[in-house]
């Protein structure tokens, strides 16, 4: 006959006292083990130490491994086998949620998130036990190897005649504390418009020496064939452009060049001399981009004299792309506006 919730209550309050939670552990952890150890003889075809016909494989020990249940935390070990592989089929669930809680820890760790509170975020997520610190830094160790494998890879599958550097900040781990750091990343675009990521590295990015090793670490690896390098006007970086990629020119990132140009004009004004710089960009021939750069630098010319000195100041800088294959262009602009 059923136990009535009352009766359960009692029940479970009795097996408390008397530790019978532990002893709940136990028995769910022996039957588990057990379990596993039932797969693994059909697995193999055999029992331990036993030699029959039907033997696929051999056994090679174990694997430790932690299964949080509403008993407690079970002490399992997983059987390993000499050939191929071989997991429960009763924790094959298990492990894909793994996986996943695995993944937010490596993204909340790589956002310099604390070790605490990944432990808090572990807990919220059904991991009763938490995680350690240790731990973390394990499954963390996971990403090294295919980052320094992307990070280090041959560049020379294909040519990159655009090539676009820009810098992003974000939480880093340095010394056993979060500070912001700055990420450069190096994105090129080949002859049929696909888009790569040659390279990616953490650093000081206002200072002209790490640009230079950046950049002749890009070289090194294969990158070929860059006609024309887009960035922003910051002097470490221009000038370590100028000096490692030989041959290639120089664009400045169009973005970065109006965010000046509203320094010197009025806020109500900034939208219409945003638009009417625009038009430097849409026009259909190299000598008609230049003529429009011109025209359009007179256009606010006696209301904002510094504005019409930055355009004409900057007109090589901004109309470098007017020198490449007309079909390309609209290729380059979308890295412009970024």
């Amino acid at each position: 006959m059923a136990l009535s919730r009352s009766e359960l209550i009692r029940l479970l309050e009795s097996l408390r006292s008397t530790d019978g939670i532990g002893l709940i552990r136990a028995i769910a952890e022996r039957m588990v083990q057990e379990l596993i150890e039932a797969e693994a003889t059909a697995h193999i075809g055999a029992e331990w130490n036993e030699h029959t016909p039907t033997r696929t494989n051999i056994r090679n020990g174990h694997r430790e491994r932690v299964l949080t249940t509403l008993a407690g935390d079970l002490d399992l070990a997983i059987p390993k086998v000499r050939t191929g592989g071989f997991f429960p089929s009763l924790l094959e669930r298990r492990r894909r949620i793994d996986q996943a809680l695995y993944a937010v820890i490596m993204e909340a760790y790589v956002h310099g998130v604390s070790t605490r509170s990944v432990d808090d975020l572990v807990k919220a997520l059904g991991g009763d036990s938490g995680i350690s610190k240790s731990e973390v830094s394990r499954i963390c160790a996971a990403l090294d190897e295919p980052l320094t494998a992307f990070r280090t890879r041959a560049l020379d599958h294909v040519r990159f005649p655009y090539v676009y550097l820009d810098a992003t900040y974000c939480k880093a781990r340095v010394n056993h504390q979060i500070v912001s750091r700055a990420v450069v990343v190096a994105t090129g675009i080949t002859e049929e418009g696909g888009r790569e990521v040659p390279g990616l590295m953490a650093g000081d990015s206002e200072s002209e020496a790490f640009w230079k090793e950046f950049l002749r670490s890009l070289r090194e690896r294969g990158l070929s064939g860059v006609r024309l390098v887009v960035t922003g006007q910051h002097s470490g970086l221009v000038a370590a452009v100028r000096k490692v990629m030989l041959g290639a020119a120089w664009q400045r990132y169009r973005v970065h060049f109006l965010r000046n140009v509203f320094g010197v004009i009025d806020q109500d004004s900034g939208e219409m001399v945003a638009a009417t710089i625009r038009t430097v960009f849409t026009q259909p021939a190299a000598e008609l981009v230049r003529a429009q750069l011109d025209t359009v630098a007179d256009m606010p010319g006696a209301q904002f004299p510094q504005a019409k000195a930055m355009l004409l100041g900057a007109k090589e800088d901004l109309t470098a792309f007017a020198d490449f294959p007309p079909r390309h262009w609209k290729k380059i602009q979308r890295v412009l506006n970024m």
